[in-house]
C-alpha cells in the first residue's frame, strides 16, 4: 500500500512537472495534436518608466495610432466615452470623479498614446476594467485621440493622483 501510493504520488509528480516545462516552453500540445501551430505571445510595449534589469530592455513592440490628431476620430472618441460610461467614474469631460481625472495630464502609467491604449485595452489594477474585448483596437484608438485633444486646464485641481 505504501509502496502504490508512493508510485501514485511519483506517476502525479511526473505528469506536473510535463505540464509544467510544456507551459514555460510555449508550446501548446493540443494545437500540435490538431496540426495548427500556436499562436506567439505578442510583444511587450516598452515604456519610459520602466526600467530594465541589467540595463538592458528587451524587445518590446510598437503600437502607432492611426487615427492620430484627427478631429473627426475624437469627436467619435468623446461619443463612445459616453456610451461605455467611461464618464461614470472618470466623470464628465474626464475631469475626475471615483477615478483619476484624465483631464489634468498627468496619468499614473503613462501618458503616451501607446499607454493609455494599453491601460484602456488590457485594464489596470484598483478598478480599470479592459475594454480590448469589447472595443477593439479601433474603439480604444477612439478613445485615445479624445483624451489626448482634451486641453489640461489652467490649474491642476489635485496635488497628486497617489
Amino acid at each position: 500500500m505504501i509502496i502504490s501510493g508512493a508510485l501514485s504520488l511519483a506517476a502525479r509528480m511526473a505528469d506536473a512537472l510535463s505540464v509544467a516545462i510544456t507551459a514555460c516552453s510555449g508550446s501548446n500540445p493540443s494545437a500540435s495534436n490538431s496540426g495548427q501551430t500556436a499562436n506567439p505571445a505578442p510583444p511587450g510595449i516598452q515604456y519610459e518608466a520602466h526600467i530594465a534589469a541589467g540595463g538592458k530592455p528587451p524587445v518590446g513592440g510598437v503600437l502607432i495610432s492611426p487615427q492620430a490628431h484627427d478631429a473627426a476620430v475624437a469627436k467619435a472618441g468623446e461619443a463612445l466615452f459616453a456610451a461605455m460610461n467611461c464618464d461614470g467614474c472618470h466623470g464628465g469631460g474626464g475631469s475626475g470623479w471615483i477615478a483619476p481625472s484624465l483631464a489634468d495630464g498627468r496619468w499614473r502609467y503613462g501618458g503616451s498614446d501607446q499607454e493609455i491604449f494599453s491601460s484602456i485595452y488590457f485594464g489596470r489594477p484598483k478598478g480599470m476594467p479592459a475594454f480590448g474585448g469589447v472595443l477593439g483596437a479601433d474603439g480604444v484608438w477612439n478613445l485615445v485621440a479624445y483624451l489626448k485633444s482634451m486641453p489640461n486646464p489652467p490649474n491642476e485641481p489635485t496635488e497628486s493622483w497617489e
